[in-house]
């Protein structure tokens, strides 16, 4: 009787709401054979797929840039008592996918160094510093394997994509690192070799009439879409794409910076790059299509109006899209850090 039991067991265990974890560690304390079902590691697979998409636990931000690092943060979405890590002289919070999350840490006598830790198995690797002399800088966290689901990727394979402005010759450079053989790929550098590029500061400078040119690498988040991650520029909403697979990095056209200003980039459903931006009350979600020929065009594929969805504390200032969590649906807006579900409009 007792494997029809556990069997049984699992079963109703299977349908307690993954939006409140604690039910399940409440559920581990009840008995030695609760326990043995919940460890069961064939269990853990079954909840996951189960209930597919995780729900969004918290959310790692930072506010100040210029004026120094505040102490690391977690705005929590659930009951779920997590808390920062870790416990260093200063740390910066990068990016966080597939169940990891990366930092960039600085202890007294060691220096700067990455870590990406698992926030549910406590798992920490350490990452050497890429090489490359930094002046501002962003990172991301992946995992690469092929038809992962992403639901059960701890203790599995990661990448860290790390791009920046470099401190001395003013260039966008790239590289990867992979946790399989522990290290950084050699810098690839976004020059004078790549026609976008040329094309992007030619324009820059003819629209503010200054001689000088630096492109800024703005350190928000980045977009991970199969073998390629995507970053922004400071001016003119300029995309920086780097297939880390290839090792190679160029530009591709971004939306009309007359028209949508900051652009905060997501991945779409279909696999294909995008953005949200606020159009009066309506948030309006673009796509960048290419067709059979390679050329690519920015489409509006939806418009939500948002008084219908999320309330808005002041109607005298206008909201803007900071960031979206890949995954999981999810698109934060400021002012009042106000959060929209997509999958309410996604899935309909």
């Amino acid at each position: 009787m007792a494997p029809l039991i556990d069997d049984v067991t699992a079963e109703i265990l299977l349908r307690l709401p993954p939006d409140e974890p604690e039910h399940l560690f409440r559920a581990a304390l009840v008995c030695k054979p609760w326990l043995r079902v919940l460890r069961d590691p064939g269990f853990r697979r079954r909840y996951r797929t189960f209930h597919g998409t995780p729900p969004l636990l918290g959310l790692l931000h930072r506010l100040q840039v210029i004026q120094g690092d505040p102490a690391p943060r977690l705005a929590p979405t659930t009951s779920a008592p997590l808390s920062p890590y870790p416990d260093c002289d200063r740390s910066r919070a990068l990016d966080c996918r597939h169940g990891r999350v990366l930092l960039h840490v600085w202890v007294r006598g060691r220096g700067w160094h990455f870590t990406v830790w698992d926030p549910v198995t406590g798992d920490q690797q350490s990452l050497p510093e890429p090489g490359i002399p930094w002046l501002i800088y962003t990172a991301a966290v992946f995992c690469p394997v092929a038809g992962c689901g992403h639901l059960d990727c701890h203790g599995g394979p990661f990448r860290v994509v790390f791009v920046a402005t470099d401190d001395y010759d003013e260039l966008v450079k790239a590289a990867v690192y992979s946790s399989g053989t522990a290290a950084w790929s050699t810098p690839v550098t976004l020059d004078d070799g790549c026609e976008s590029y040329v094309r992007h500061r030619r324009d820059v400078l003819a629209a503010d009439g200054s001689f000088y040119y630096i492109p800024y690498v703005e350190p928000r988040r980045g977009v991970v879409i199969g073998d390629e991650t995507y970053f922004t520029l400071r001016e003119g909403n300029a995309i920086i794409k780097y297939d880390w697979a290839k090792n190679c990095i160029s530009m591709v056209d971004p939306p009309d910076p007359n028209v949508y200003d900051d652009v905060a980039l997501m991945a779409m459903e279909d696999g294909s790059l995008g953005f949200p931006c606020l159009e009066n009350s309506s948030l309006c979600l673009f796509s960048r299509k290419v067709n059979a020929e390679g050329d690519a065009e920015w489409m509006r594929c939806r418009a939500i109006k948002l008084e219908k969805v999320i309330p808005v504390a002041n109607p005298d200032e206008e909201p803007v899209v900071v960031g979206c969590a890949e995954g999981v649906g999810v698109i934060f807006v400021s002012r009042c850090w106000l959060v929209h579900n997509q999958a309410k409009f996604w899935a309909g």
